[in-house]
């Protein structure tokens, strides 16, 4: 990670001809917002001197306590490759700070840090490595995304089945150039779906990453003339993109989930982090899981999970233990989309895993067959629960579930369930196509 100080950044953006820098945030729901500032505001930037409307950000803050400061985390100093090289353009990631100069609560950063600093009196740090998936599409006569490809590529193919290959390529370099560490890139199982892996970090570290990631992959798929989509299911009969999360935790630079002498070479803490997560999933799902399109892609049938269990040995359940032992045993959990607020989704899997090592909380066994071809039956007699169906479910687990409601705080969970609920009323109301077809001859 870098280690900048404030004069390393005016230094950096003076000898690289820096013109304009970015400060940004994520609001609650995952969406990157910026407000930019000249090279010569950047000493007042710095000294977080830039005030914003919070009440222009859906669920930030009211009217009449609006003004919001922007607080730069130096270590996130970044110039941006694809901008001019004449007045280059920098971004810094921001905390978001009240009017009185104390931390807003509900800034989802604020709240990742809060959970970070629990597992560090724990003795812990959390690091994560994320498997983003995404679309490329074609765009129309204006422009606007399409849901369009002429290829049919499939998992790992490569030109010329694989008409994104290029953009792919770009989108890695440019990545690489802006410090990540990608680990691989391929084609994905459906038609026009990609996946690019980079190098697990420490949690906050990789939330940035995936907000960076996402900034970057749109911007280089537009300049190739594509849309660039992180909708979870944007069509029908084919694989969605998910986010898996590959999760361990670490004590004195020692990987505090590796246990040689274990048959899955996991230790009693990582099964009790799996018994965490599992007991406290539902609610989870409304964060990691958080829009009305997610749960079209956790159906059976398309390789995302389902039901709540773990295996060593299969990858239908919700929770894999990947086969490398030492020091990289992890856990990986398979539900989650990149529609989530990174930060918001690694702070309710963190709470939720520490939660399971305070608890002492064992999951239930190990599910090693294939649990979509167990009974319905067989699947009760294990005590294999399924994960919330609709959003509106996942609203009503996050409601029964005062833990994963805290861990958020009152506020922005008042907001965010308000939010979603209303989200989900406005979708029950549209009338579709396929009701239509169905309906509209027949009745």
């Amino acid at each position: 990670m870098n280690q900048f100080t404030r004069e390393d950044i005016l230094r950096m953006a003076k000898e690289e001809d820096v013109g304009f820098i970015r400060l940004q945030f994520t609001d609650i729901f995952g969406t990157l917002k910026n407000i930019a500032v000249t090279a010569n505001q950047l000493e007042r930037a710095l000294d977080n001197q830039v005030v914003f409307d919070g009440s222009s950000i859906e669920g930030f803050a009211r009217v009449e306590d609006s003004d919001m400061y922007l607080y730069p985390d130096f270590n996130t100093f970044e110039i941006f490759p694809w901008r001019p090289q004449q007045g280059k353009v920098a971004r810094l990631i921001c905390d978001v700070y009240k009017a009185d100069r104390t931390a807003f609560e509900s800034d989802p950063r604020y709240i990742l840090k809060k959970v970070l600093n629990e597992a560090k009196e724990m003795g812990y740090t959390f690091d994560v490595g994320p498997e983003c998936e995404f679309f490329l599409f074609h765009t129309d006569e204006d422009g606007q995304p399409t849901t369009i490809s002429h290829e049919h590529a499939g998992y790992f193919d490569l030109g010329p089945l694989d008409l994104g290959e290029n953009a792919r390529r770009d989108m890695v370099l440019t990545l690489e150039e802006m410090g990540f560490e990608i680990e691989t890139s391929h084609h994905e199982v459906a038609p026009a779906q990609h996946e690019i892996d980079f190098r697990y970090d420490e949690a906050l570290a990789t939330a940035d990453n995936i907000m960076t990631f996402k900034l970057v992959v749109k911007t280089i798929a537009k300049r190739h003339g594509l849309h660039a989509t992180f909708m979870p299911k944007p069509k029908y009969g084919i694989n969605g993109s998910g986010m898996h999360l590959n999760m361990s935790l670490s004590r004195d630079g020692v990987n505090a989930f590796k246990d040689e002498e274990d048959p899955n070479g996991i230790s009693r803490e990582a099964y009790y982090f799996i018994g965490g997560i599992m007991r406290h999933m539902k609610a989870v799902s409304f964060i990691t899981n958080p829009i009305v399109n997610s749960y079209k892609r956790l159906i059976p049938g398309y390789e995302a999970p389902v039901y709540i269990a773990w295996s060593a040995k299969n990858r239908t359940p919700l929770i894999r233990i990947p086969g490398t032992r030492g020091d990289s045993a992890r856990i990986e959990l398979r539900s989650p989309d990149p529609s989530a607020n990174p930060y918001l989704a690694l702070a309710v899997c963190l709470a939720a895993g520490l939660d399971g090592i305070k608890s002492k909380i064992v999951p239930q066994g190990s599910i090693d067959c294939n649990v979509f071809d167990m009974t319905e039956e067989e699947r009760r007699n294990a005590g294999i629960e399924e994960l919330p169906g609709s959003l509106r479910e996942a609203a009503r687990a996050f409601q029964n579930d005062p833990f994963i409601q805290n861990v958020l705080g009152e506020d922005l969970s008042r907001k965010y369930l308000k939010a979603k609920k209303k989200e989900y009323t406005e979708y029950s109301s549209q009338v579709t196509q396929w009701e239509l077809s169905r309906y509209l001859q027949r009745i």
